[in-house]
């Protein structure tokens, strides 16, 4: 976290944007947070557990001049690692070759993280600062999930500022496909076996 911010939730909540909570009567409710230290600086065990079982996320950035560009990152649950309570990583997979991301990181290392699970409505806000590795093999090989079949080409860590949960209001509620078969195939197998269960009661001795 930079020196300037007074309290983590500082990096979003900029004078202007707590100018416009005053007038539009936010400010107290929010300033009372800050009182209590605001957002969080650090990854407890429940953010690490979360973003642990997520297979998605989107990675926000900006060139020097400002211009937004927001990536969908995705993989198997898990790949998204917890290095330290401060830093996460993942391996950049061989993608369109356009290296927005990566053009933008080299000239403005500010970014952001937001993940939305959408199967139980939750949300999480992660500011921070990130950077592309490319010529460290262990620590690609080290992020790279266990037999997916995506290329690995560089590594991406990011370093945790503050982060904040969302309430789940208008989130809607969807299920992962995978999730959702797994659970009809459990269903069915139940059937099945109360249906045979049932066929063996009423046949004749």
């Amino acid at each position: 976290m930079t020196n300037a911010l007074h309290v983590a939730s500082d990096i979003a909540f900029t004078p202007q944007v707590k100018a416009i909570q005053a007038r539009k009567g936010s400010r107290g409710a929010y300033a009372r947070v800050e009182q209590n230290g605001g957002w969080r600086t650090e990854i407890d065990p429940d953010l690490a557990a979360f973003l642990g079982a997520q297979t998605s996320f989107l990675l926000a950035t900006a060139s020097a001049d400002g211009q937004p560009y927001v990536q969908h990152r995705g993989g198997p649950a898990g790949f998204l690692h917890v290095l330290d309570r401060r830093t996460l990583g993942f391996a950049d997979f061989t993608g369109n070759k356009q290296f927005i991301t990566q053009g933008n990181l080299a000239e403005n290392p500010k970014a952001y993280i937001f993940v939305i699970d959408y199967a139980h409505r939750r949300r999480i806000k992660i500011w921070g600062r990130a950077r592309v590795i490319e010529d460290d093999p262990a620590l690609i090989a080290q992020l790279m999930p266990q037999g997916y079949k995506a290329r690995p080409e560089q590594a991406i860590l990011f370093e945790v500022e503050a982060w904040d949960s969302n309430c789940p209001q208008h989130i809607p509620q969807k299920f992962d496909a995978g999730d959702v078969a797994a659970a009809l195939a459990a269903r069915d197998a139940r059937i099945a076996e109360l249906e045979a269960a049932l066929a063996a009661a009423h046949r004749p001795e």
